[in-house]
């Protein structure tokens, strides 16, 4: 037994140092409480890490097929009243959503940005007032109403019952409403007259679009608009104006679902308008981003980088459209986000390595010192008898 004893103590790899060798100094124990607190200092660092998720990020071909893009938008025209302002959709695929108005929010705006009223965007009702009927007479009691389309009326049986109703034939007509207070629907409802008393006003518009997964563009303009010679045109007669102001401010703007650490470059991004006359450009690449979180759910979203241009109404060229337009392509790489957390055999290796670094650096400093303050004491006590 004593001699299996005896070899084991021979495998020490780990030899002892009698006390009587060991030598105690005031430089050891700075030393030795400065390391004690730097290794504690890092080993709450390293456990904050193991605590917290790490994100692995990964870059992969988008595959996928026949989704939509939606778009979240809060945009605010401090000089663009609610009465003119409209929103189309287009893409590179032909379909067309022109003067949106579900899931559209308006917030007309006093001159001094204050909210004034908040109304879904919508075809509101006629006044019933006797209106003209079709066929030239006035209502009579217990007629039901059919207004004239003024022309625009796509089948012997069509009616406008409203001003809304009458500018939307024409649209679709490809004409332009040149002066509402000819068309007796528009006139009853004071359609000119509630241009005139929103003069001066503001308008956030707020909501989201559904589109398809495809490049394409959505813009803010006054004017309802229509196609005509297959070309894009907006009514601007029907509002008897000069110019118009399309000065904004995006409040927000977001292409999906927010995630932990996304960036929307043009949130709170303002531009204001210094000629009569401009169109406002993004261009925008929205790139498709999946984020999966450490507790196992999974967002699907996008993120995007823009560029800006603004066009303005030269001398001798076609006035622009007064609009802010966003023109936006889809990006073929997908960038997924993973959450994870720190294997407990990767913190422990970092912990070991803490305390073995930290300890033998001391080591060496303590070493250097202490042979230094030898090395000169020595040196003065030679001087001190010579």
């Amino acid at each position: 037994m004593d001699n299996i004893i005896s070899k084991l103590r021979n495998l020490d790899a780990y030899p002892k140092i009698n006390e009587d060798f060991y030598s105690r100094t005031l430089s050891g124990g700075v030393i030795t409480l400065s390391s004690s607190i730097l290794m504690l200092l890092l080993f709450i660092s390293e456990l904050r890490l193991y605590l917290h998720a790490v994100t692995e990020t990964k870059l992969v071909v988008d595959t996928s097929r026949g989704e939509t893009l939606r778009i979240n938008f809060d945009v605010t025209f401090p000089a663009l009243p609610c009465s003119l302002l409209s929103l189309d959709a287009m893409d590179i695929s032909g379909e067309q959503h022109l003067d949106v108005k579900h899931d559209i929010i308006k917030k007309r705006l006093d001159s001094h940005g204050n909210a004034i009223e908040a109304r879904p965007d919508g075809i509101g009702a006629p006044k019933i007032e006797k209106p003209l009927q079709r066929h030239g007479g006035r209502l009579e009691h217990n007629e039901t109403y059919c207004g004239s389309c003024f022309g625009a009326e796509s089948a012997d049986d069509d009616c406008c019952n409203s001003c809304e109703e009458v500018r939307e034939a024409y649209r679709k007509k490809g004409w332009a409403l040149s002066n509402p207070d000819l068309i007796d629907q528009c006139k009853r409802e004071g359609f000119l007259q509630r241009i005139k008393d929103e003069d001066g006003e503001g308008c956030n518009i707020y909501g989201f679009l559904e589109v398809n997964k495809v490049a394409g563009n959505f813009h803010f303009a006054p004017g309802k608009s229509f196609q005509q010679s297959n070309v894009h045109v907006h009514d601007l007669l029907a509002f008897q104006k000069d110019s118009f102001n399309i000065s904004h401010k995006i409040n927000r703007l977001a292409f999906g679902e927010y995630f932990p650490g996304v960036v929307n470059p043009l949130d709170s991004v303002q531009w204001k308008q210094e000629t009569p006359s401009a169109t406002y450009q993004y261009f925008i690449k929205v790139v498709p981003t999946v984020y999966n979180s450490v507790s196992g759910y999974t967002i699907q979203s996008n993120q995007f980088s823009v560029t800006e241009h603004v066009r303005t109404a030269e001398v001798g060229r076609l006035q622009s459209l007064p609009a802010v337009f966003f023109f936006y392509d889809l990006s073929p790489i997908k960038v997924t986000f993973t959450e994870e957390h720190v294997s407990f055999l990767h913190f422990l290796t970092n912990v070991c390595a803490i305390v073995g670094g930290v300890f033998t650096v001391s080591g060496i400093l303590d070493s250097f010192i202490y042979h230094g303050q030898k090395v000169i004491k020595k040196k003065m006590e030679i001087g001190k008898f010579s």
